[in-house]
């Protein structure tokens, strides 16, 4: 295992950009050292980057993540930290299944505005593609 990793191995392995890494560094969510202008990030710092990318595919808040890396450095400890990502996990579930159900309903809508639309212009005589 390496010591040190550079911004563009990191940015490479996480198909992520500079200034990504560098708005999560801004954030305190990562910490790397400093040798001039080099930041060079330890193992440690290659892990929260790949949990903070996780949390955002998850579509967690940054200041959601935040709390769940500082939960994992102290207590509860990580089986705190793991009940925290559970209730988040649900929290999100809930909001993605509630937003599935408004665009089926949207959906329907949609379709029976459509068919509304067909159904006169057949009374009227008027081909749906002119």
């Amino acid at each position: 295992m390496r010591e040190y990793y550079t911004i563009t191995e990191l940015t490479r392995e996480f198909d992520v950009s500079t200034r990504t890494i560098r708005f999560y560094e801004d954030e305190g969510l990562i910490a790397p050292v400093r040798r001039g202008r080099t930041r060079l990030f330890r193992q440690s710092d290659r892990t929260l980057l790949r949990m903070i990318l996780r949390g955002k595919r998850l579509g967690f808040s940054i200041a959601e993540i935040r709390e769940i890396i500082q939960m994992y450095k102290e207590p509860p400890g990580e089986a705190g930290q793991l009940r925290a990502i559970i209730r988040r996990v649900e929290e999100r579930r809930k909001e993605l299944e509630q937003k599935r159900r408004d665009i089926d309903a949207l959906l329907i809508e949609l379709d029976n505005a459509e068919e509304a639309c067909l159904t006169r212009m057949a009374e009227l005589g008027v081909s749906p593609s002119s």
